[in-house]
């Protein structure tokens, strides 16, 4: 898949477009992703996708809390196995919080992306002060040479799927829901950092990862599924800031089950199959140490290693 993140200096083949954020290309956006599919191939065009990066809350709200379901690799990658053949990520700045819905679509999407048709979610806003619509983008569309359409985003019955409700449930542990409605394990991709390596003085070193620009989910233990340098592997972990040895950054710790290699500097990713209880403080470092035999016990029933 071309990845493509400005105007090219030859015009791109014709495509159908998806646009949109598609954080966590959840099961909520798969109607929209899947109906740009299926237009481009009826048409014998490229299938693309645009997304903003930044995230236009984060423009338009620099302070709000991390909230991203995935990273752009993980996104990437999710796309590129639907069968999209190029991303184009549009650089969200002032300029383009501006720009009228007419100055967009002239501009990024038959301007850069060269769309024949472009395929949104049926609530889509776009342009200075969500002033352009589905409506007004079908109108735009005839003007410019695309056809617009708006779909529907997947309900699970009477439930609309969102990245907000996956977050909500993300924070309140409920993992299994926001799986449910991600359509897969809600993953962490980030690099093992060096740590204070406590965890090796109790006999439980642990793979130590920035949350970044995650959302947070409920601070606590996880059975969670590891995959470093091609491999998987079962683990325990705690999300939160350790308050047992007075911590106060919050980050993902990672025990992994029967392995031993260091993998400092590699990037995993971290999958969350099952919230087991919230983070707490111990009476020092043999209560903790108790503690996460108990849990890591939980981890391999849950998990099916035990």
């Amino acid at each position: 898949m071309q990845i493509v993140t400005g105007a090219s200096e030859i015009e791109l083949p014709p495509c159908a477009l998806a646009l949109g954020n598609f954080d966590g290309v959840h099961d909520g956006h798969q109607a929209v992703l899947k109906t740009t599919i299926e237009i481009a191939a009826a048409q014998g065009i490229e299938a693309a996708v645009a997304v903003f990066d930044p995230h236009p809350r984060r423009f338009f709200q620099p302070d709000t809390p991390p909230f991203r379901l995935m990273d752009a690799t993980q996104q990437a990658d999710a796309l590129r196995g639907m069968g999209f053949a190029r991303l184009h990520v549009l650089h969200f700045n002032h300029t383009v919080s501006q720009m009228t819905p007419r100055e967009f679509a002239e501009t990024f999407l038959r301007g850069w992306a060269n769309a024949r048709q472009v395929v949104v979610g049926a609530d889509f806003e776009f342009g200075k002060g969500r002033s352009g619509d589905v409506s007004s983008l079908k109108g735009i569309g005839e003007q410019l040479g695309f056809v617009a359409t708006g779909v529907g985003l997947k309900a699970d019955g009477a439930e609309k799927i969102s990245s907000s409700q996956i977050r909500q449930f993300l924070s309140s542990g409920d993992i299994e829901n926001a799986n449910r409605l991600l359509g897969r394990q809600w993953a962490v991709r980030g690099m093992v950092e060096q740590g204070d390596q406590r965890g090796r003085t109790i006999g439980f070193p642990t793979a130590n990862i920035s949350l970044g620009e995650y959302c947070r989910p409920k601070f606590g233990v996880y059975a969670v599924r590891l995959l470093v340098t091609g491999k998987w592997f079962d683990g325990v972990a705690n999300v939160g800031v350790r308050p047992t040895v007075g911590g106060t950054v919050e980050r993902l710790e990672v025990h992994i089950f029967d392995f031993a290699a260091d993998i400092y500097g590699e990037t995993v990713d971290v999958e969350f199959m099952a919230f087991l209880r919230p983070e707490q403080k111990f009476n020092g470092l043999d209560a903790l140490k108790a503690q996460i035999s108990e849990d890591a016990q939980a981890a391999r029933t849950v998990l099916g290693t035990s």
